[in-house]
């Protein structure tokens, strides 16, 4: 994709990867527009890039994404790109989960993992087809080939995203619109929660790999070890899991 003159919607922008994404794009001479649940959160990415047009959405809640989709091209009719970057991950043992009393928990990782980016391209796509220049771009896992079996809704939600990446982009290979899939692995985020990752690759490192591959044009982009495990063979896959697992389901024990 073409990595200036752009004006690109990044969900969960405020912090984490989706903010690291956004210094890039803007620096890069982008117009950048981040959305989030907490407009205190977006007021603090703002301060650490001026630039960024900000708008708060609650992604789990399907009104309010059709509310960003109308906002956004209404006020900035020339957006180009979206990238699905919001995402939660939730660690537990399915043994000591109250999924009668407390669905709703669980659930919102499935609305803001699966519904919203499902949602959010299915709403865009109309529109960026109409551009001579347009992209969406996923943030998936390396997760999503080789799930963490302590974060079973987290894994199974981006495997389900990374199959869809795959369908929209064989549905638009004849429009002007780029399907890219970001797959990281772990990175040194507050994901899940404060200290989770802090042995995962350094933010800054990652997000300029990842952008080296958006500028080398590739539809696939992975990041330290989740390049081997895009393409893994099941065995390794299988492999791969067991050994995570065993190494951390202390954690949830």
């Amino acid at each position: 994709m073409k990595l200036t003159g752009n004006t690109i919607l990044i969900t969960g922008g405020n912090a984490g990867i989706g903010l690291a994404f956004a210094a890039r794009f803007v620096k890069a001479g982008n117009k950048v527009i981040i959305t989030g649940r907490r407009e205190h959160a977006l007021q603090k990415a703002k301060e650490k890039c001026p630039e960024l047009i900000t708008y708060v959405s609650d992604l789990s809640i399907p009104s309010e994404r059709v509310s960003l989709f109308d906002w956004v091209t209404e006020n900035h009719p020339e957006v180009n790109v979206l990238v699905n970057n919001a995402g939660i991950q939730q660690r537990f043992h399915v043994l000591k989960a109250d999924a009668k009393d407390n669905w709703d928990y669980f659930n919102k990782e499935i609305t803001t993992n699966i519904e919203a980016p499902f949602h959010l391209s299915m709403l865009f796509a109309p529109v960026f087809a109409g551009k001579e220049n347009a992209a969406v771009i996923n943030v998936t896992s390396g997760l999503a080939f080789t799930p963490l079996a302590i974060a079973p809704i987290y894994s199974a939600t981006k495997a389900a995203l990374h199959s869809f990446t795959m369908s929209l982009r064989h549905q638009l290979s004849d429009s002007s619109v780029e399907v890219i899939e970001v797959a990281p692995p772990a990175v040194n985020t507050d994901l899940g929660g404060a200290g989770l990752h802090t042995q995962g690759e350094p933010l800054d490192e990652f997000a300029d790999g990842i952008f080296k591959g958006l500028k080398e044009g590739k539809q696939e982009i992975g990041y330290g070890s989740s390049v081997e495990r895009l393409r893994m063979s099941r065995d390794q896959a299988d492999e791969h899991v067991e050994n995570m697992y065993n190494a951390m389901k202390h954690t949830i024990e």
